[in-house]
């Protein structure tokens, strides 16, 4: 990725990208992480120490979400499913298109959905560990390398999750180390 300068950013196309550019990043941090659990989630169904752990981040908590009608879905973790979550995820992408839902980046919604989804997993599957993580501000290309933490200062806090003991924490949400509300 090529250094730019952020002072010449424009930083109107970042916080309200396009339509298509939502569209990805929703299909990126929430489709994706879905469609790697359904293709492994036979093997970890075999393991002695299955783990899931989501890479979030602590704008996908919910009080970040605007909209109402999607905070409360995905808060209903009694009568959460994936579909309902998918219905939340294509309704704010319908309104983005129709220039609607600006009030949520598209980055905080997939990650919301993301941390909804873990939740299902780990009720759907009690003898996992299954959580979400917001590893911290590292330094990678996407914010120009203006990160606090290392890559592998910010790998510790995933790493960590993925080596809880069996009947470990499970269904939480962390930011680096530290257990929080989504």
């Amino acid at each position: 990725m090529q250094e730019q300068d952020v002072t010449k950013a424009n930083w109107s196309e970042i916080f309200m990208p396009s339509y298509e550019a939502a569209a990805a990043g929703i299909d990126t941090n929430y489709y994706e992480a879905k469609r790697m659990v359904e293709a492994h989630i036979g093997l970890l169904q075999r393991s002695d120490s299955p783990r899931i752990v989501n890479v979030s981040s602590v704008i996908g908590k919910l009080q970040y979400v605007s909209s109402e009608w999607a905070k409360g879905v995905l808060s209903d973790i009694e009568n959460l499913t994936p579909e309902k979550v998918d219905e939340v995820v294509n309704v704010f992408l319908e309104d983005f298109k129709n220039g609607s839902s600006a009030a949520t980046p598209a980055y905080i919604m997939s990650k919301a959905a993301l941390n909804a989804y873990t939740r299902i997993l780990a009720s759907k599957f009690p003898g996992f560990c299954i959580n979400c993580v917001c590893p911290g501000s590292v330094r990678t290309d996407i914010n120009n390398h203006r990160g606090i933490l290392s890559a592998e200062e910010g790998a510790e806090s995933p790493v960590e999750l993925a080596l809880l003991p069996n009947g470990g924490l499970t269904g939480c949400f962390f930011i680096r180390k530290e257990k929080s509300q989504f």
